[in-house]
């Protein structure tokens, strides 16, 4: 299994890729030890994104999260895979998973879908123990355990990193992503927070049954989220305010967190993940 460290710098999609590549860079100069590079529904099956980062980077970690299931070819998936493990001996590390049902036409029998991507990849020379799953249900999180590393679940509170320990056992990797706000102003935070989680992730029902599951009823889902669910699914203050909630999942049984900053408006994410690495980086 590949050693991730204990945090990782998750970067978002909408960033385009030569600005996601150069933060990557930084990242690793600060000591994190894995680069996330969210990529929503693109089709990377030729992982030329993966390939700009570990190129520009010399030990740093660089995992997708995730490549989608149902926009991927997994053959095609796989030989890239191939190449990039020639060119980066163990430093890539594939995160996929199903996404959700609102998003895909044709959305149908996910869990037979993950095994049959997973059987493609098999045959294709990954190997179970360089990929992760997005996986949330205890149904997902076993196949996580079963034939991946393990899991890399996102919108995820410590409540939930409690149970899929419990579910993927000792051995296997849970690594969940964790969003956050460098802002000590908490109406500002929350309204940030908020418009980040409403549109889409409070409309997808995915995330919400799984919220449902770990300590939230219906009148924290509903509308635009309660203030409980926004401080908790988006941790805000200043970077040690910040730090305690992250590792709040290391002490539930993370073995790694993926720290999305949300930017202030006409910044990327580096101010925040610099502060939180002088705070959580030896």
């Amino acid at each position: 299994m590949l050693t991730l460290g204990k945090y990782g710098a998750w970067l978002n999609p909408v960033d385009d890729d030569v600005a996601r590549t150069e933060y990557a860079v930084e990242a690793e100069f600060l000591g994190y030890g894995t680069v996330w590079l969210g990529l929503g529904l693109r089709d990377e099956s030729d992982l030329r994104v993966v390939e700009r980062v570990l190129d520009a980077t010399s030990h740093v970690v660089v995992a997708t999260a995730i490549i989608n299931m149902w926009t991927n070819d997994p053959v095609a998936l796989a030989t890239s895979y191939c190449r990039l493990q020639d060119r980066h001996p163990d430093r890539f590390l594939l995160g996929t998973g199903v996404g959700h049902p609102e998003s895909i036409t044709g959305y149908s029998s996910p869990y037979r879908r993950m095994e049959s991507f997973l059987e493609a990849l098999d045959a294709g020379g990954v190997p179970s123990d360089r990929r992760v799953l997005a996986a949330l249900g205890p149904r997902a999180l076993r196949l996580a355990a079963d034939r991946a590393a393990g899991s890399h679940p996102y919108l995820a509170v410590p409540a939930h990193t409690r149970t899929a320990r419990r579910l993927l056992g000792p051995g296997a990797l849970l690594a969940p992503e964790q969003t956050v706000v460098l802002d000590t102003d908490r109406a500002s935070a929350r309204a940030r927070g908020r418009a980040f989680l409403s549109d889409p992730y409070l409309r997808l029902s995915n995330y919400v049954n799984n919220l449902l599951r770990h300590g939230y009823d219906e009148t924290d889902v509903v509308d635009d989220g309660s203030d409980r669910l926004i401080d908790d699914l988006v941790l805000h203050g200043n970077a040690d305010t910040i730090a305690a909630g992250v590792d709040a999942h290391l002490a539930a049984g993370a073995d790694h967190v993926a720290i999305q900053v949300l930017p202030t408006a006409g910044q990327g994410p580096m101010p925040g993940l610099r502060a939180l690495a002088n705070r959580l980086i030896p």
